[in-house]
């Protein structure tokens, strides 16, 4: 007798049919947010952080209202977080000058 294992595995996708533009959108907008993020170290660079939080931001919102399953809209939702904190902290340190 053969026991098979199915392990869970990571997938925007849960409803089995392939969403690209939604996928992109959704990774966009956390990448944009970790480099928004990131952007509040280095001494300046805040203009550019600032920009690219709030280029992250309406990525996300545009992700938020095509997006296909909950999977896509919980990393659009953390994206836009890392997003709103990279703006709010390059802002207090420069901004957009």
């Amino acid at each position: 007798m053969s026991l098979v294992v199915h392990r869970p595995h990571m997938t925007l996708n849960t409803d089995g049919r392939p969403h690209p533009r939604e996928n992109g959108l959704a990774a966009a907008t956390v990448l944009l947010g970790v480099v928004s993020v990131a952007l509040t170290t280095a001494h300046g660079m805040h203009a550019v952080g600032a920009w690219t939080g709030a280029v992250g931001g309406l990525t996300g919102a545009w992700g938020q209202m095509v997006s296909a399953t909950t999977a896509e809209r919980f990393l659009v939702v953390f994206g836009l977080g890392l997003c709103f904190v990279g703006v709010a902290l390059n802002l207090s340190h420069g901004g957009l000058t």
